[in-house]
């Protein structure tokens, strides 16, 4: 049928860069229009501060987000609970939320009432109209919220918290990556930590949870090391002594694990740990590689018998480039004035830390220090995360990666203006589904994926990032560094990392490589030569690629029909469309949210709803293989009707699906009957249309010659039910690789249906005397058919079907790999 269009029909050559330049464009302006929301709370937040006169008696009640909705034993509303109004909302995952008001989250170890949280709480709810104003102007916000310098949380829209099984939430927005890193700039750090005898019991147990929660408030823009100090310098890890690392996950859990090995003796040479921690700084900024903005040495210690001018008038003064934090260890204040001169004469701040209950408290306030030159510049830098999984996800849902873009929020009172008193960071969540959506993945080709990664080179989103272990189910759990995989561990042919840091740099170019791409979780492999084009996304510290596979991945083609007749084959029961593509933008406004991509087509082709955006060139192709693919139902049907065909029953489904996310399918059974039910289903993710790959079968049928099939069992469906076989093959224009694929056919049917047809031929053998000299029915002769990945489709011993040929027969595996039959 697309021969008999072909006349109708133009092929063209995909412009890789000119693909990559226009997503970036379109993600910039999607990340722009989030970044403008934020501004607006910005603006707000900062005005209603300059309005508010703190009082430290003023009694106000609020929404608490732990108390509301509570009542007391006399069916009274607690104090800051009170009725509050809540809808389950499928915008939000399906929680009930409140879109009119914001909730306020204060951590268990905190006084709710306590007279700096009222007045902020205060004049923070004037947020409550930008969040609303902010929503409506752009429906597809999800959560937004201000995170206090004060410990509190405001978030819209407003929500129940339920604390953990012990009564407590611990969540502390000032410990998310989001707040720090818009609070301060990228940093170099230095910790010493004081290990000398008097160091003993309690307060060295102090000391580590003090350094673990500096480590919690340090990021990826960040750089740091260790070192314990007595009468001698212990790096925490010895092979990285004169360097700085990374402060990545990894590391950070690393040095966590080194602090336990940490005990105290002799006499702390604080001089010499001073020295050494200058120098350090002084070497590790020459190398380029750390952070210029802010350096900081933390010093971890129960006192210090002296000042030690003469070490910072030879390593830091005039210029004091690197801050001092003291944190002072244990109740006594002997030695506090040494500490307090220190921190007062290099710019820092200093704290004392007598019980491991104020840790977190304490530790927090250097980074109101660090923000300083930011506030007093005024500098409302927008920042970026990297991805994380959504936490407000129920479980056994797929995970919902994120990443948030925040702002901090200054305080503009000429009183505090050069103290530079940082009040908070506002900050909203951006699915990176939503980045998905703005890639049509039809312009992408079979194999052709976009993806995209941050200035640290992890990976923001691609289709092999895989953050959970298992199958996302409640074992699965998600892996604890799922959001700093590096874009060199799933490009891995990469070795040079050529591609990584070109990305990395935000340059604009092409990159190709042969690459190995698994499929079918990881089960088999096909081998593509892939063309990379990149470029940055402006005004985010992201990097958007595009990989296209060469010869058919390069080419597509343009048809052309009448809507009618488009329209009119669209609407067959037997259509469907990719459930995660975007014809139409269904999410952008309310009303439209029912719709399926089919009706909203119509509505958009009826010209009725002007508000509706959609992708009128994708439009355009699917109407077009709605048409030509029309007269398939129809053959379909004869099939079923001419009984002697498919007589036992042995073809159970038959199936097409086109480049344009169309597929048509026809059951020949009722589904009752079906061997193998989850086969097309939206269970079955490797088999159907997804936001970022094509199924499997269009996949592997894609890489063989056009007409000839290939054949495979489902892996899916796990090894007790081997019982059915699936068959498909590719629709080409022309006979030559530099022709565009149309469209993919195939059929399910039933495995002994399979096996019934294999053995009957392997016995039609045309000798001389009519006897064939080797047969399958023979004692003395295993035979199998396996198919190109070497797994068993037909063999004998049933348990064996679906199996790695290598496992059934070793031997013959190896043979079959010597004679260039396989590739290891």
């Amino acid at each position: 049928k697309y021969k008999e269009f072909e006349r109708a029909v133009r092929v063209e050559e995909i412009n890789g860069l000119q693909l990559v330049k226009k997503l970036a464009e379109d993600m910039e302006e999607m990340f722009d229009k989030k970044a403008q929301a934020m501004k607006r709370l910005v603006d707000a937040a900062e005005e209603a501060h300059l309005q508010h006169e703190e009082d430290p008696d003023l009694q106000y009640e609020y929404f608490n987000a732990v108390l509301i909705n509570e009542v007391d034993k006399e069916n009274n509303s607690v104090e800051l609970g009170g009725r509050f109004l809540l809808q389950s909302n499928d915008h939000f995952n399906n929680l009930p939320v409140n879109l009119s008001l914001s909730v306020v989250q204060v951590p268990t170890n905190m006084y709710n009432k306590d007279s700096a949280i009222v007045n902020g709480v205060y004049w923070s709810e004037a947020l409550n109209k930008v969040f609303v104003d902010n929503f409506e102007k752009d429906p597809s916000l999800i959560w937004q919220y201000f995170g206090s310098a004060k410990g509190f949380f405001r978030q819209y829209p407003g929500i129940k918290w339920k604390p953990d099984e012990h009564g407590v939430i611990a969540f502390d927005c000032r410990n998310r990556k989001w707040y720090i890193q818009a609070a301060t700039s990228p940093k170099n750090v230095v910790i010493l930590v004081d290990v000398s005898g008097s160091m003993k019991g309690l307060r060295l147990t102090i000391a580590r949870q003090t350094v673990s929660s500096i480590l919690d408030t340090l990021g990826d823009d960040d750089f740091f090391n260790i070192i314990a100090y007595n009468e001698e310098l212990h790096y925490v890890e010895k092979c990285l002594n004169g360097t700085l690392v990374q402060a990545d996950v990894t590391n950070k859990d690393y040095f966590r694990l080194r602090l336990d090995k940490l005990f105290a003796k002799g006499i702390g040479m604080l001089d010499v740990a001073l020295t050494e921690a200058f120098n350090l700084l002084t070497d590790f900024n020459q190398t380029g590689r750390g952070s210029e903005c802010s350096q900081a040495i933390m010093l971890v210690t129960d006192g210090a018998v002296d000042t030690y001018d003469a070490v910072f008038a030879k390593y830091n003064w005039p210029d004091r480039k690197v801050r001092i934090f003291p944190y002072l260890i244990g109740r006594e204040s002997a030695f506090a004035d040494n500490l307090k001169w220190m921190a007062c004469a290099n710019k820092g701040y200093f704290t004392q830390i007598s019980t491991l209950a104020d840790v977190q408290e304490n530790v927090m306030e250097y980074l109101h220090v660090l923000s300083r030159p930011k506030v007093i510049d005024q500098e409302h830098d927008t920042v970026w995360t990297e991805a994380y999984i959504d936490n407000t996800m129920e479980d056994g849902r797929d995970p919902v990666l994120m990443t948030t873009v925040a702002m901090p929020v200054f305080s503009t009172k000429n009183e505090t203006k050069n103290r530079g008193i940082l009040l908070g960071v506002v900050g909203t969540d951006v699915p990176v589904s939503e980045l998905l959506k703005t890639i049509p993945k039809y312009k992408l080709g079979i194999h052709g994926y976009a993806f995209a990664i941050t200035n640290n080179g992890y990976i923001l989103t691609h289709p092999d990032l895989r953050p959970l272990y298992g199958d996302g189910k409640k074992r699965g759990g998600r892996k604890p560094s799922y959001s700093s995989v590096d874009l060199s561990e799933v490009e891995w042919e990469d070795r040079d990392d050529a591609l990584r840091n070109a990305m990395v740099n935000r340059k604009t170019g092409i990159f190709s490589m042969e690459v190995k791409k698994t499929v079918d979780k990881g089960k088999r492999v096909l081998v593509l030569h892939n063309d990379y084009y990149y470029t940055d996304i402006k005004g985010t510290p992201f990097s958007l690629g595009v990989a296209l596979s060469r010869g058919h991945g390069k080419f597509f083609f343009r048809g052309n029909v009448t809507v009618e007749e488009g329209l009119h084959d669209l609407e067959h029961p037997d259509v469907e469309l990719a459930d995660e593509w975007t014809y139409c933008n269904t999410d952008e406004y309310p009303e439209h949210r029912y719709l399926s991509q089919i009706e909203a087509i119509k509505l958009y082709l009826s010209g009725h709803e002007p508000l509706l955006q959609c992708d009128k060139e994708l439009i355009q192709e699917v109407l077009f293989d709605a048409v030509v693919t029309a007269p398939l139902e129809a053959y379909w049907t004869s099939l079923v009707l001419n009984k002697s065909e498919n007589s036992d029953k042995g073809v159970e489904i038959a199936y097409l699906g086109s480049r344009t996310g169309l597929s048509r399918i026809n059951l020949f059974v009722v589904p009752d009957e079906l061997t193998n039910q989850d086969f097309l289903t939206a269970e079955d993710k490797e088999g159907v249309f997804n936001a970022d790959h094509f199924p499997l079968w269009y996949k592997r049928a894609a890489e063989q010659v056009p007409g000839t099939f290939v054949y495979s069992l489902p892996f899916n469906s796990g090894s007790e039910n081997r019982s059915v076989v699936l068959a498909s093959t590719a629709i080409q224009l022309l006979d030559e690789r530099r022709s565009p694929i149309a469209a993919a056919v195939g059929i399910q049917m039933k495995l002994d249906f399979f096996k019934k047809k294999f053995w009957t031929a392997s016995r039609q053998c045309a000798a001389l005397d009519g006897k064939c000299s080797i047969n399958c029915d023979d004692e003395n002769i295993n035979c199998y058919l396996i198919d190109n990945n070497g797994f068993v489709l037909v063999a004998e011993d049933y348990t064996l079907t679906g199996k790695f040929f290598g496992e059934a027969e070793g031997a013959v595996m190896n043979k079959l790999l010597q004679m260039g039959s396989f590739k290891r």
